[in-house]
């Protein structure tokens, strides 16, 4: 059974953390301050902090994070950037304490190692913009995105749902919501730390990837036995993952990879790197249907 954590309201505190890489100061600001209208921020000194390609020591960044798992008065912690770097940490996180008291882990890309450790801990969490994005006045999306992370933090139990999906293998499904960035589950299957729950509705995005890069990490994934247990499978947005020399699309690798699977598969959810990040609660309940996809959080 997942926990779902206790809704937020105006004023709560959350935590800003970085366990992944560093951000550029404007972007964080500009979100920061959005937060900072609804909520009261938890924000360390040494969030800026800067080694090479990470933010900070793999010591710094796992004790920020475990710090606001522990810390009873946060009711949710925003991930401040994605990139790379939580996989070197999430491990060693108190996952076993943040079931006692579970509470709202919001991010995507990088954070995908964190949700996949909530959901293993039985925990419920949001995939939702990093802090970064949460400013990004040049999204003709942001309200929108903005709009469902409140409402998924604020109103988990209300229903939602993405619509007009695209079909590649039609049919119906229902099961926990499950998933994230692919090369994060591709990483955490190659650590052993990867587990699907029984009939999850996978989703699934990337960024930067060619499509024969796609193509290896799905097939991984699927020659590991990993999505056996799947029930459908989601596809979000795969941005700036443009053809090489041979043409091929991602679309057609999308396609051919799942064709043999025998369960739903879907494209063109509104998730992912690109202008379109709209939230959705890792561990509720969701019917595919028709080629929509709705929730609730029991």
């Amino acid at each position: 059974m997942i926990s779902i954590p206790e809704p937020l309201r105006a004023g709560d505190r959350v935590a800003i953390v970085a366990p992944s890489s560093p951000f550029p100061r404007a972007a964080l600001l500009a979100g920061l301050a959005w937060l900072a209208q609804r909520y009261a921020l938890v924000v360390r000194e040494d969030l800026f902090s800067r080694d090479g390609y990470l933010a900070g020591d793999d010591e710094r960044r796992a004790e920020e994070t475990a710090r606001a798992m522990r810390d009873p008065s946060v009711r949710a912690i925003f991930v401040a950037r994605g990139g790379y770097g939580a996989t070197r940490v999430v491990s060693r996180l108190p996952w076993d304490e943040f079931a006692r008291a579970p509470k709202w882990v919001v991010g995507f890309s990088d954070t995908t190692a964190l949700h996949a450790f909530a959901s293993a801990a039985g925990v419920a969490s949001l995939h939702a913009p990093n802090v970064t994005g949460l400013g990004a006045s040049s999204n003709a999306r942001l309200a929108q995105n903005r709009g469902a992370l409140l409402a998924s933090l604020e109103r988990p139990c209300d229903a939602r749902s993405y619509g007009d999906l695209r079909v590649i293998s039609k049919g119906d499904a229902r099961g926990p919501l499950f998933g994230g960035n692919l090369a994060l589950l591709h990483a955490l299957a190659a650590a052993n730390a990867l587990d699907v729950p029984d009939g999850a509705i996978v989703m699934l995005e990337d960024v930067t990837e060619r499509p024969y890069r796609v193509d290896r990490m799905l097939t991984s994934l699927l020659e590991g036995d990993h999505f056996a247990r799947a029930s459908a499978i989601v596809f979000g947005d795969f941005a700036e993952c443009a053809p090489g020399p041979d043409g091929v699309t991602v679309e057609r690798v999308i396609e051919e990879r799942t064709a043999r699977l025998g369960i739903p598969v879907y494209r063109g959810a509104p998730f992912g790197h690109g202008a379109r990040n709209e939230a959705f609660t890792m561990g509720a309940t969701a019917t595919l249907a028709r080629g929509v996809l709705s929730w609730s959080a029991p």
